[in-house]
């Protein structure tokens, strides 16, 4: 029924639209031509066709080049209507020519690098942080790969004849670490530049609009939104994701239909969403940078959802003593979620690596939701309360609140220094992770 869709173009509309319209719109600019107001959901796996010589000839094209063959679908590893509505939504919203859907987030993050070393170029350059499954990757080989790791200043000279790629996450998972990517973007030179945008969402930062490349998204987070779809998605030009499409259908690693769906829909509250929790996360960063019992507070410039924070005590008390935030691993859905990136998230990276790199032992990951503010704070508030009354009352007597930058006392073991993050009481600017 809804083949129109898998040659839906990933161009933007003649007419410019504003982020929130495209939300809502893209993707599904052909629906009332064909009767329909939502987006109808095809779980088809094959698709007959009587023209056995055409769809050779479709094939040969595919394998040609790796672009949406015209007419019908063949084979659902190869392109289906569903998710192909999902990746012209995302490029409009990231102002890409095309967009590549996967089964996950580091599928997706994997047919990049895939795709890279099936030209001899195997080398990447990265900067830490990164999600530790995204660092676990990079750094085990697994694919073939070998890693360069430094900070921002020493992308231009870590580039080799044989790199492939340069990736950043910013802000980054989980110190919410902030990276100049226009600066970045220049020193990589012809070599390109792919962003994890999974934090910033394009509600508050478009990396291809600074000099970026690739975008990536871990899907499962702010995109789906509401905890109950698993996916990934790069956005990039046209010609890229022909490669990305191929690597695709060679791996199998498709995103179903249902979840494509999912993610439509998703995109359509994204800015909404974004912005209420982004208002809250905001406010939280304020009220916890003035807590005896915190020590620092990482909120980024660019503003979101995220807050982390290092504690006096024990974090894992905190973490046992909330009851209406959920103690879980992953982020951006509806509820608020808190965990430990040093015990979770982070847990498969080198602990000298996580230490070098601001993970700390001590340091608490947050991901706000659509919960009242007062709410949220109240069950935090409680939390903290759960240490030791002398115990939290020692180190504040001892050392007081540190903030983003301040020198950390000496009971408490010190992570890298973030230069880029922001002191928690400032206002934003408007506009297993």
């Amino acid at each position: 029924m809804d083949t129109e869709a898998s040659s839906l173009t990933t161009r933007p509309p003649l007419r410019s639209r504003a982020l929130a319209t495209e939300a809502v719109h893209a993707g599904r600019d052909d629906l009332a031509p064909l009767g329909l107001h939502a987006a109808p959901i095809d779980l088809s796996t094959t698709y007959p066709s009587y023209d056995s010589l055409g769809e050779a000839a479709r094939i040969d094209a595919f394998a040609a080049t790796g672009a949406r063959p015209d007419g019908p679908p063949v084979y659902a590893r190869l392109d289906n209507p569903t998710t192909a509505r999902f990746e012209t939504a995302l490029a409009r919203l990231e102002g890409a020519g095309s967009a590549v859907a996967f089964a996950s987030g580091m599928a997706a993050l994997t047919a990049v690098l895939l795709a890279r070393a099936s030209i001899g170029l195997r080398h990447v350059v990265a900067v830490r942080p990164l999600y530790g499954c995204s660092d676990h990757l990079l750094g085990a080989g697994l694919l073939g790969t070998e890693v360069t790791w430094t900070d921002p200043a020493g992308i231009a000279e870590a580039i080799r004849p044989d790199t492939g790629l340069v990736m950043v996450e910013t802000p980054a998972n989980p110190t919410l670490t902030e990276i100049d990517i226009r600066a970045v973007a220049h020193s990589c030179g012809s070599v390109p530049l792919l962003v994890d945008n999974t934090f910033a969402t394009p509600v508050l930062q478009r990396p291809l609009e600074l000099g970026a490349r690739i975008v990536l998204h871990s899907a499962t987070k702010y995109l789906g939104g509401h905890g109950d779809v698993m996916g990934g998605v790069v956005a990039c030009d046209e010609e890229f994701a022909g490669t990305l499409r191929q690597v695709r259908f060679a791996t199998g690693g498709v995103l179903h239909p249902l979840a494509g769906y999912l993610l439509l829909r998703g995109l359509s509250t994204l800015p909404v969403r974004v912005r209420a929790a982004s208002a809250a996360a905001a406010e939280l960063a304020r009220r916890l940078s003035a807590d005896p019992r915190v020590a620092r507070v990482h909120y980024p410039e660019v503003g979101g959802a995220m807050v982390s924070f290092e504690v006096f005590g024990d974090p894992h008390r905190i973490i046992a003593g909330v009851r209406l935030i959920t103690p879980a691993v992953s982020l951006g859905s509806v509820d608020t979620l808190i965990q430990h990136p040093a015990s979770i998230s982070h847990r498969i990276v080198g602990e000298g690596d996580r230490r070098a790199a601001g993970v700390g032992d001590r340091l608490l990951r947050m991901s706000v939701g659509l919960e009242d503010v007062e709410d949220i704070w109240a069950d935090l508030c409680q939390a903290l309360s759960a240490d030791p009354p002398a115990r939290s009352g020692e180190a504040a007597g001892a050392s007081g609140v540190l903030r983003s930058g301040s020198p950390a006392p000496s009971s408490v073991p010190s992570p890298a220094p973030s230069t880029t993050g922001r002191t928690a009481g400032q206002e934003p600017r408007p506009a297993v992770r």
